[in-house]
């Protein structure tokens, strides 16, 4: 092996010998060793002006909420890293993707974990499967590397990145070194042919991309699919994209029959109870309606507080400014806070809704089901303005909501048939939902 040098399998840091903590990351036994060869180097420019642009139309994969997060779909010639957790859908995703694209263009799916039969099973399961639909069930990255290029597929899915070995380099498949040369390989066979790739990633144990760090910049796009296996909602999230913006998310939903796009969640309609209030989350460029509840019971000699799919900090400082500024005790409670459909609100402008779900939950109090709570808390109990107030405020009204309550600060047009109702401080909030406001606010 020719100018031996050694990889960190963590973070792709370079090392000319091997020891046992690599000095990039700090991680212990992770370099790995590899070879470098020079390569002659050539290159040519063109001008930008003359440059054809007409090749990058978008090409939508038939998954509405997957086009949503790529900007309209795959471009030709481009990458695509999907990955996420064991069992949330990622092969499941792709597949559908194949089979909506084979309609009407080749499509060619290299299964590295899966037999044939058990591909053409799980296909069955989703739907009818399209003649241009074609299967290969190969481990081999040369072999892989070689359909992508003489397939003349208009999309090809790898699944998985993480099986596919290279015989001639070191390491196992799923090594840095591996992963790394796979995915370089796999983009140049796609590019030169024009085929939009997909590639099928798994996470470590810690949730993220397996591999090295520098694998994320071989690929034109990185999606993370997100969710709890036990519950049936998933989220899309652009994490880089070069052919668009990465603001925007996808909703899905996992049933028997696949995913399903979620243009919006499903929003629970519970029963009137002390401690449920409708909150308004921003997630990249949409405007989300959540239910946020919170339950208060008498606790321990140590208090247990517990927040799910929202901020445990966040939480946390919230019951100590309805404590301080508001005069909502629960030092000697249980406090249990979380959003009911699995849909995750941790951005700042939710914590009006969580604080009013923690006051009616201690107090007593019901918040009726068309009053929605909008802004921020700071540590003196003042109400701040969030990024996107306005558009927060028109998708409540969408919802269903006839009332809102906003901070005092941030411009908003008026709505026909929504009372916005301003507020300069939490308690002042909580006590306008005591009064009876309007009679609309508590049941």
């Amino acid at each position: 092996m020719k100018n031996p040098t050694h990889v960190c399998r963590e973070c792709g840091a370079t090392s000319p010998r091997w020891s046992g903590r690599c000095g990039g990351c700090g991680e212990w036994n992770t370099l790995e060793v590899t070879s470098s060869r020079p390569r002659a180097a050539s290159a040519t420019t063109t001008p930008l002006a003359e440059v054809d642009v007409a090749g990058l139309t978008l090409r939508p994969t038939g998954v509405g909420e997957f086009d949503r997060v790529l900007g309209g779909g795959l471009a030709p010639g481009s990458s695509t890293l999907l990955y996420g957790e064991p069992g949330v859908g990622k092969s499941t995703l792709a597949l559908m993707v194949l089979l909506a694209a084979a309609r009407d263009a080749r499509a060619l799916l290299i299964a590295a974990e899966e037999s044939v039969a058990q591909v053409a099973r799980r296909a069955r399961r989703l739907g009818d499967v399209p003649d241009r639909l074609d299967v290969a069930a190969v481990t081999d990255l040369a072999a892989a590397a070689d359909l992508v290029a003489s397939a003349r597929a208009q999309i090809v899915v790898v699944d998985s990145l993480s099986a596919m070995n290279d015989a001639t380099l070191g390491g196992v498949a799923g090594s840095v070194t591996q992963l790394r040369h796979g995915a370089e390989r796999l983009s140049q066979a796609a590019r030169a042919t024009s085929t939009s790739l997909v590639l099928v990633g798994h996470v470590t144990k810690d949730g993220d991309l397996a591999g090295p760090r520098a694998l994320e910049h071989l690929v034109d796009t990185v999606i993370r699919i997100e969710g709890d296996r036990q519950g049936s909602l998933r989220i899309l999230r652009a994490l880089k994209h070069r052919f668009g913006a990465t603001g925007e998310i996808g909703l899905l939903e996992m049933d028997g029959q696949g995913l399903r796009d979620l243009p919006e969640p499903v929003l629970s309609r519970a029963a009137a109870a002390p401690g449920v209030v409708l909150g308004v989350t921003n997630d990249g460029t949409r405007s989300l309606v959540v239910e946020v509840q919170a339950l208060v019971v008498a606790g321990g000699a140590s208090p247990r507080r517990v927040a799910h799919q929202v901020s445990g900090q966040r939480l946390a400082l919230l019951l100590a400014v309805l404590e301080a500024r508001c005069g909502v005790a629960t030092g000697g409670c249980d406090v249990f806070a979380a959003t009911a459909g699995g849909l995750p609100a941790t951005d700042p402008g939710i914590d009006v809704a969580l604080a009013l779900a923690v006051a009616s939950a201690t107090a007593g109090f019901v918040v009726a089901r068309d009053v929605a709570a909008i802004g921020e808390v700071g540590l003196a109990g003042e109400l701040r303005g969030v990024v996107g107030l306005a558009r927060r405020v028109r998708e409540a009204a969408r919802r269903g909501a006839s009332t809102v309550i906003v901070p005092d600060e941030g411009e908003l047009e008026r709505i026909e048939g929504v009372r916005v109702v301003r507020c300069a401080t939490l308690g002042a909030a909580i006590e306008r939902l005591t009064s009876r406001f309007g009679q609309s606010a508590v049941e």
